[in-house]
Formats: C-alpha cells, sequence, structure tokens
C-alpha cells in the first residue's frame, strides 16, 4: 500500500465511527474505532494491493464491536437511572442528528444484532447486500431481508417514541 496510513484514517475515519455508532451506540463507539484502527494500522502493511479499504476497516470495526459486546455482557453495570445529556451538549449545529437523538438510539439498540449492523453497514456506509452478506456470515437475500426487517421495526419504534414523548410534552 502506497496511501499514508493517517490519510486511510482521515478518509475512513468518519464511516467507522458512524458503524460503530450504530452497531454499539455512542457510549462505546469511540473504544471500538480507536480499536479498530489501532489493529488495522498493525495489518496495513501486509494488506495486498487493489483491497478495498473501507470494507476492510468495516470488517476490523465489527470484530472489535463483537469484542465491545461479549465485554459488556461479563461485565454488566447495572444503573438505578439512565445519565441524561447535558441540553448543552445538543449542539442546533450537529451536522449528524443520531448524534443528539437518544430515542433514535434506543430504537436501533433494540433491533437484533444483524439487523442493527446490516442497517449500520447498508445505510450509513453505502455497502451493497453483497459485501454485508459476507460480514454477516449469511446470503445476499438474508442481509437484504435483516436491513427491511431492520427498517420496518425501526421506522414502528422510533415513530412510537416520537409520538410518545410529543404527547407527554403536550399533556
Amino acid at each position: 500500500m502506497t496511501e499514508p496510513f493517517e490519510q486511510i484514517v482521515a478518509e475512513h475515519g468518519p464511516t467507522v465511527l458512524r458503524v460503530a455508532r450504530a452497531v454499539l451506540g455512542p457510549d462505546d463507539a469511540d473504544d471500538a474505532w480507536t480499536e479498530t484502527f489501532i489493529a488495522a494500522m498493525r495489518a496495513y502493511p501486509d494488506l495486498p494491493e487493489g483491497s478495498n479499504v473501507e470494507a476492510w476497516l468495516v470488517t476490523i470495526a465489527k470484530r472489535k464491536a463483537i469484542d465491545q459486546h461479549r465485554t459488556r455482557t461479563r461485565n454488566p453495570v447495572p444503573v438505578e437511572v439512565l445519565p441524561v445529556a447535558d441540553s448543552a451538549e445538543l449542539s442546533a449545529t450537529d451536522p449528524d442528528p443520531a448524534e443528539r437523538d437518544d430515542e433514535l438510539w434506543g430504537a436501533l439498540a433494540g433491533l437484533p444484532r444483524k439487523q442493527r449492523e446490516a442497517i449500520a453497514y447498508h445505510y450509513v456506509v453505502g455497502m451493497p447486500y453483497a459485501e454485508i452478506a459476507t460480514l454477516l456470515g449469511n446470503t445476499e437475500s438474508a442481509a437484504r431481508r435483516a436491513a427491511a426487517d431492520g427498517m420496518k421495526t425501526l421506522r414502528a419504534t422510533y415513530a412510537r417514541e416520537r409520538r410518545d414523548l410529543e404527547q407527554g410534552a403536550s399533556s
């Protein structure tokens, strides 16, 4: 590979972070992003010329996300009250609405893992279903079905949560 690794990070870092956030949620995404690029930096010299770097990084991020899920299940941390983001952190100029929409994150986190990953890989990264099938270990049609089912559930749950929130605010 002739492209400097710093350029790889600059070019694909935001995409990998969006995937990690979609798969893990905003709290664990930063750790997965960091671990992804540390692993990628070590393996980058051996990456064959002409490889799809974005797909390679997403594959590494997926493995790091699985590691995060395993770690989370081994070390649960119960809390009585969920932390609420400070309203000062919620900037109207934030270019990514998903970064400030807790209901969207909640609805996404409620999806089964394969549906959540299929949505992240297809709608965040823009990967074709054939590549998603490889990452998920299933067929192209199964990957397409997982994304469609996930989007259907996401639309229903997210819309319901938004409606409940609006009704709660008006009463």
